[in-house]
This record gives structure tokens, C-alpha cells and sequence, in this order.
């Protein structure tokens, strides 16, 4: 099995990290230990999950996802799985969270009350990567990152990372952990993806210059570059097919952004190109976002077993540079399709 370095860390982590966003809601207890077991069986050591976890979020089920982690961890060696949670972002922001009566900020009272129930509900007494998952609008950076250094100091946490986070964002972040002398952002989680190169612009560089890994999450663009949406008519158990008849607008928003005329033209030719190598679009896909030097690990998601599979395979598959040209070529042709 590879391992790669996430930032300037101790922690060795697989290429393929197994998302769990499903656990409790697409996915019961039974069918997210399964997952779990499975994806360790394969050699996956880094799991990643976050305190509003389960999607869709809403007050009712968050914290569901860490706490069938938990429950799966009783009686595992638990040193042998790097385990990454994130606090919920700022409700200044695009999104308020269903936590915390909706009040949400990335200060000290948020980032310690968070930390503890995560912990509570993980059943573990540190987290390995604590992730702010997304910026706060309003309050500053210095306090955020004093917060979160405090949890390094105190050993409930190990490394640091961001998400959904911009090139000024993890910059800033990043020299003032300089000028303080304090824990920085080893990681950063961002949508990367065939349909959204958006990554290569301006964030590839930060993470090359600085030692910053990108753990990219929905390789597959959540499942529309599998190729399951470029048919006649859209499965009705697929999430943007559910997402398309919820009311919600911002719901609404998501599917559009993933599913639209351009990211389904797109996609067609992608399948096409894994047609070529004899593998399955979804292979494809992840073994695209494992390919760059920045990235540490990419993270899978499945609602049952049998999705695992056609992820897994991405493990023993190296891009050529031919590929990689037709890639480039069709990004090109169709750009920025997710918007």
C-alpha cells in the first residue's frame, strides 16, 4: 500500500480516503459498518466526517455519522485509523448550519464546545485531523486559529486542517500562523473533481509553495460522473434526482451546480475516455483526483458495498500523460461546468 504525507505531518494516510457523510441517513448502522469494514479490509487507514454530518443536514440526525464511527471504533486498535472531523462553519456564511440553534462561528466558545462533542460522540480521546469546515466572515482568523491551537496544546487534537476555503483564505491563514507562531492548516478540503478543475487555478500553487495538502471530496461529483445521470431518465434513489424535487432552495441550487447541460455533456465524453482504458467512469474519476502531487488523499463516499468497488479500483491506476492531454483538452472544450 502507498502512503503519503498529509502537509508537513506525521500522518501517513492512503490515497483513498473513505468519506462517511451517508452513515445515518442513505446509509443505516448495519449496511456504515459494513462500509467500514470493507474499506479497511482494502487498506484504508483515513476516514473523514464532520459533527453536521449526516446529509442532508438537519438538527434532528447531526452528529448520527460520528456516532456509528464510535460505536464501529469500540474494540478496534484506534491508533491504526487516521480520523478527521470538522466543525461546522460560521452561520454568517452561504449556509447555517442545523446545530447549535443555528448561532454557529469559528470562535473559542464554538471550536471548544464542537471539539468536545465530537470527541463524545467518536468515543476517542483526540482527533487526528480537526478540520474548520468552512471560513468564518466575521471573526478574525487570529482568533480561530489561537482556538484551534489551543485544542493541539491540550492533545484532543493532532493536526489542523480547512475546508471549502479560498487561495486568500488558506494564505492568510497560513502566514498568520506564521507571524503568531502557532498550529497552521496542514490541509485543505476543497470539491475537486474532472468537472471542477477549479482547484488548478490558484489554490495547486498555494498547496505546492507551502506544503499544503488538498483532500479533495466528491471526486465522482457526486455520482454524476459515473454516468448514471447521461441516460433518458435519472434514478430515483440518486441524490441529485432527490435533490431536484426538494423544495429547498438551496437544495435546488447544489443539484443545478452539479447537474446541468454542461457538466452532462462533459461527463459523456469522460466516459468515452474510461471506455478507451477499460475501466468504469467512476474509476476514472477518482484516480484523476489521486493523480496530483499536492493531493494526500481523496475521499470516497458510498451509500452500500457494492459502490466501494469501482472507487477501490482507482488504487492501482497511474494516469499517462495521453490520458491526462485528452483531460486537459476536454476541460478546454467544456469549461468549468460545475460553475
Amino acid at each position: 500500500m502507498e502512503y503519503r504525507y498529509i502537509g508537513r505531518t506525521g500522518l501517513r494516510v492512503t490515497p483513498i480516503c473513505l468519506g462517511t457523510m451517508s452513515f445515518g441517513s442513505w446509509s443505516n448502522e448495519k449496511e456504515s459498518f459494513a462500509i467500514m469494514d470493507k474499506s479497511v479490509d482494502r487498506g484504508i487507514n483515513f476516514f473523514d466526517t464532520a459533527e453536521l454530518y449526516p446529509v442532508p443536514p438537519n438538527a434532528k440526525d447531526a452528529g448520527i455519522t460520528e456516532e456509528i464511527i464510535g460505536k464501529w471504533l469500540k474494540g478496534k486498535q484506534r491508533d491504526k485509523i487516521i480520523l478527521a472531523t470538522k466543525v461546522a462553519g460560521a452561520a454568517s456564511g452561504w449556509f447555517v448550519p442545523p446545530i447549535r440553534h443555528g448561532m454557529t462561528a469559528i470562535d473559542k466558545f464554538h471550536i471548544k464546545t464542537a471539539v468536545e462533542g465530537s470527541l463524545k460522540r467518536l468515543g476517542t480521546d483526540y482527533i487526528d485531523l480537526y478540520q474548520m469546515h468552512w471560513p468564518d466572515t466575521i471573526v478574525p482568523i487570529e482568533e480561530s486559529l489561537k482556538a484551534f491551537d489551543e485544542l493541539v496544546q491540550e492533545g484532543k487534537v493532532r493536526y489542523l486542517g480547512t475546508s471549502n476555503d479560498s487561495a486568500y483564505g488558506l494564505t492568510k491563514a497560513n502566514e498568520t500562523s506564521k507571524r503568531l507562531g502557532i498550529s497552521r492548516f496542514e490541509s485543505i478540503q476543497n470539491n475537486f473533481s474532472l468537472n471542477n478543475p477549479r482547484f488548478l487555478d490558484e489554490l495547486a500553487e498555494v498547496c505546492k509553495q507551502e506544503q499544503i495538502s488538498l483532500l479533495p471530496y466528491s471526486p465522482i461529483a457526486g455520482g454524476v460522473l459515473s454516468g448514471k445521470y447521461n441516460g433518458k431518465f435519472y434514478p430515483k434513489s440518486a441524490r441529485f434526482a432527490e435533490y431536484l424535487a426538494n423544495k429547498n432552495p438551496r437544495v435546488q441550487a447544489m443539484a443545478h451546480r452539479f447537474l446541468n447541460d454542461k457538466t452532462l455533456l462533459a461527463t459523456q465524453k469522460y466516459v468515452e475516455i474510461a471506455e478507451e482504458l477499460s475501466i468504469s467512469p467512476t474509476t476514472l474519476a477518482v484516480a484523476y483526483s489521486k493523480q496530483f502531487e499536492f493531493v494526500a488523499s481523496t475521499i470516497i463516499g458510498a451509500r452500500n458495498l457494492e459502490q466501494l468497488d469501482e472507487s477501490f479500483a482507482a488504487f492501482d491506476i497511474n494516469l499517462n500523460d495521453e490520458t491526462m492531454k485528452k483531460i486537459k483538452e476536454i476541460q478546454s472544450e467544456v469549461m468549468y461546468p460545475m460553475g
